[in-house]
């Protein structure tokens, strides 16, 4: 209770001299600062409550002003908590010496009535206390929370984004595989049509290029019917098809998954190829030595890190890791690339599994 009344004392030294100016835009931005502020310390989420950006309606102005009076009364009720015990504080000092308090001195009804009268007065603060929080939650729920019909309306419009978002991701990787066929295994296919042609006429000692080429035409068929849906995964789970990744990749890959339980499939899936596109730009773009993939269950969320060694400088923009947004986005959930000019570069999903 002691962060609310500082708080609330905040409110009040900033509402005296802006109250004038309420309809500025600096101190619009002002309250909606101390509103996040207040909404980090009743552990809510700012995201959920609207406060992303200033209010044109000032409501953020009306709320700092409305829980003055809230956050007065938690001071109060934590005041009385401190003066209660070190009251009680006083009372065992002063009579474990043996030493009268206000005139009295210790005996064993006075002894009870002072333990019970401490132990009903120590309730009735910290239920004091509890109420104000679940006051303080449920103001800043009732006058910052978006509207629910708005709310509904945000909801629509973020699926109708998630779901163009995934219609173009699944065209992207659609070009991706055609591109994959022709400019590799429809050129090998070729070559290996040619080399057949050729030890038909004779010559017999091609016939190994054959095999070999037979067989690079087999890995890349695999290796993009893989980058389609890993079929491991079903059978295997999501473990296993990381360790997969980690064999194919050209850089040395360490992985660890600790979850309790396996997830939805949709969420084993798409953590699968968030892992597999970042190992891969890794290899490919960022110079990497090392790659290390952690994937754990945080409360009702599974959690995919995947951090490099690399230069640096990835573009969140880029073709694979907007794909990869839009595919965490169907389900959801949250993807963050942080990639500073010399790295490392760090990719995180957070995605709902209940």
């Amino acid at each position: 209770m002691l962060g609310g009344a500082v708080t609330a004392l905040l409110g009040l030294v900033f509402l005296l001299p802006a109250l004038p100016f309420a309809r500025r835009t600096a101190v619009r931005e002002a309250a909606r600062r101390l509103a996040v502020l207040e909404a980090r310390r009743l552990r809510l989420d700012p995201a959920v409550l609207g406060l992303g950006a200033a209010r044109p309606d000032g409501q953020e102005l009306r709320y700092v002003a409305a829980r003055l009076p809230v956050g007065v009364l938690g001071g109060l009720v934590g005041a009385l908590l401190l003066v209660g015990v070190g009251t009680a504080g006083s009372l065992v000092w002063t009579w474990g010496r043996g030493l009268p308090f206000d005139g009295m001195l210790p005996t064993a009804p006075l002894l009870a009535y002072a333990a019970l009268a401490g132990f009903v007065l120590l309730f009735l603060n910290l239920s004091g206390l509890v109420g104000v929080h679940a006051l303080e939650r449920r103001l800043a729920q009732r006058m910052l929370a978006p509207d629910p019909t708005e709310a509904l309306r945000r909801r629509i419009t973020e699926l109708a984004e998630s779901r163009a978002g995934v219609l173009v991701a699944v065209d992207a990787e659609r070009r991706r595989i055609e591109r994959d066929l022709h400019d590799g295994l429809q050129q090998r296919l070729v070559a290996l049509s040619m080399l057949a042609g050729r030890a038909r006429r004779g010559r017999t000692e091609l016939l190994a290029q054959i095999h070999e080429q037979a067989q690079q035409a087999v890995g890349e068929l695999r290796e993009v019917a893989w980058r389609v849906y890993p079929s491991g995964l079903d059978s295997l789970g999501l473990a296993d098809a990381l360790a997969g990744v980690a064999e194919r990749s050209s850089v040395p890959v360490k992985v660890v998954c600790e979850l309790p339980a396996r997830p939805p499939m949709a969420v084993e899936t798409v953590s699968y190829f968030v892992v597999s596109e970042a190992v891969t730009n890794a290899a490919k773009h960022a110079r990497a030595t090392a790659v290390t993939v952690e994937v754990r269950e945080n409360d009702t969320m599974v959690v995919v890190r995947v951090q490099d060694d690399g230069v640096g400088g990835a573009d969140p923009a880029g073709g694979g890791l907007s794909g990869l947004a839009r595919r965490v986005a169907a389900l959801d959930g949250r993807f963050t690339v942080t990639s500073p000019v010399g790295g490392p570069t760090t990719i995180t999903a957070q995605l709902p599994c209940a």
